[in-house]
């Protein structure tokens, strides 16, 4: 280190006036009124105010500031050189002070920045909680029907929407002209807030809607607490939800009652006057479908869901859409290749609803569509009109599937045959895993069956006679 061999008391103007001389890298002027203060000149011509002062045996060199107008004053250079000799006096380094004063500042200011940040996250999660704690029931239903869409088949998705459903439409039943729809059993829970969908609101909706239409709401009791499980196994509303499913309650399942037991069947002396009502059916197309129901023992929608390119005239074998295993494949018996056979090829619907329109003004006549999905919709109306003239009253379409099962009683039918023309899933292990039959084994049962109810009831038929399925086209009415 450089110094002057005197010191100078500093001013004003000997700050002004020094300088570096040329050849030096930078020149110090002492300070008397404060020995441990200097001015340091560069050859730039810039000057800093200095503290230099022995600490522990060694000496330690502070930059105070640059000195000038936007800088140190000399005064408070003297002051600050002042305060630096005090902590030396003391045996403190003021490096180390500095240094530790920056590090608790930093310190600070990322312990402020980081309490903003947790407040704006505070914020944040209360506002998604009660954003949360306000969803409705009908809002997650909404997301839970959206989710599950693609597993579900379409009867069980329109399960979930009509049971949840406002009501209030007008009526689309025969005769139901001027009325509404009625809110489905759900529908008084989809406004509710999510979180107050507890077991006693839903024993209260139980115990109210078993009283109007329990076997309604006995379905949609089921529904309600496979939802409630899935809303427990997402993260978005566990919280909103007790750890125990509050639909599964005895209390609930007591208010709603146990199903009774289904017990419509056609008993063996009442296929006559049966067939000679349905046959009757002004609609030839619903009059087919409820003897093709009864004649295969399908589901009521596994006939009506039929398309022409099920039908395989060839072998003599129809394609089921099953709910069960996918689709199954059962035979093309006579009398129902017949019913098929004079049906009009109207779309691509087996049991289309279309109507035939004329020729008009040169353009060559066709079919019309009279229904939305172009086929026929559920025939209750007019099965329940030719059951009542037969005095069959309660027998409903599923009862034709189990009339199939008890009729096949009387030719002592197997059991295993019957399960895989009617879909049924096998109930030995045999059955389930040994037994597959072809389709020419079925088709000799079957027929036999057919043969028989057709022969109790009267129908007068002649297998013989009947037109291949895949040849017969009717194009007009």
């Amino acid at each position: 280190m450089e110094k002057n061999e005197s010191r100078v008391r500093l001013t004003a103007g000997r700050v002004a006036d020094f300088v570096c001389p040329a050849n030096k890298s930078q020149a110090f002027l002492w300070d008397t009124d404060a020995p441990t203060l200097a001015l340091r000149a560069s050859p730039t011509g810039r000057k800093t105010y200095v503290f230099e002062a022995r600490l522990r045996g060694a000496t330690i060199r502070i930059t105070i500031g640059t000195a000038g107008e936007r800088g140190y004053t000399l005064e408070k250079a003297r002051q600050k050189a002042q305060v630096l000799k005090m902590l030396v006096d003391d045996g403190k380094d003021p490096r180390e002070l500095e240094r530790q004063r920056i590090t608790a500042e930093a310190e600070a200011n990322a312990a402020a920045v980081a309490r903003v940040e947790s407040e704006k996250l505070d914020a944040i999660a209360q506002a998604q909680a009660d954003e949360a704690a306000s969803i409705t029931v009908g809002e997650v239903w909404a997301a839970y029907l959206a989710e599950r869409r693609p597993h579900w088949g379409d009867l069980h998705y329109r399960d979930h929407e009509y049971k949840a459903k406002a009501g209030g439409q007008p009526s689309a039943r025969r005769g139901g002209k001027g009325t509404t729809t009625k809110p489905g059993p759900l529908f008084p829970l989809m406004g509710l807030p999510l979180r107050e969908l507890d077991a006693a609101t839903i024993e209260a909706w139980a115990a109210k809607e078993g009283q109007t239409r329990a076997t309604s709401a006995r379905l949609a009791w089921r529904l309600l607490t496979v939802f409630l499980t899935w809303c427990s196994e997402q993260p978005a509303y566990t919280a909103l939800l007790p750890i125990k499913n509050p639909g599964k309650t005895r209390k609930a399942r007591e208010s709603l009652g146990k199903p009774a037991t289904k017990s419509d069947v056609l008993q063996r002396g009442q296929l006559k006057s049966w067939f000679e009502q349905v046959r009757r059916v002004q609609n030839r197309t619903i009059s087919a479908a409820l003897q093709v129901m009864l004649l295969t023992g399908a589901r009521p929608g596994e006939v009506l869901s039929l398309r022409w390119e099920d039908v395989n005239s060839q072998w003599k074998g129809i394609t089921i859409r099953d709910k069960v295993e996918g689709t199954r494949e059962i035979p093309l018996t006579p009398y129902v290749a017949q019913l098929l056979a004079a049906l009009p090829r109207a779309n691509d619907w087996i049991f289309a609803s279309a109507r035939w329109v004329n020729p008009i003004r040169g353009k060559p006549g066709a079919w019309a569509n009279t229904s939305a999905s172009g086929r026929i919709a559920v025939p209750n109306n007019p099965h329940t009109r030719a059951c009542n003239v037969a005095c069959l009253e309660g027998l409903t379409l599923h009862g034709l599937r189990r009339s199939f099962a008890s009729l096949t009683e009387w030719l002592e039918i197997p059991a295993g045959v019957v399960a895989q023309i009617q879909g049924h899933k096998p109930s030995a292990t045999a059955e389930k895993h040994y037994k597959r039959r072809p389709l020419e084994l079925l088709a000799l049962h079957h027929e036999r069956i057919e043969a028989w109810m057709l022969e109790q009831a009267g129908v007068q038929f002649d297998a013989k006679a009947v037109t291949p399925v895949a040849l017969q086209l009717v194009t007009s009415r």
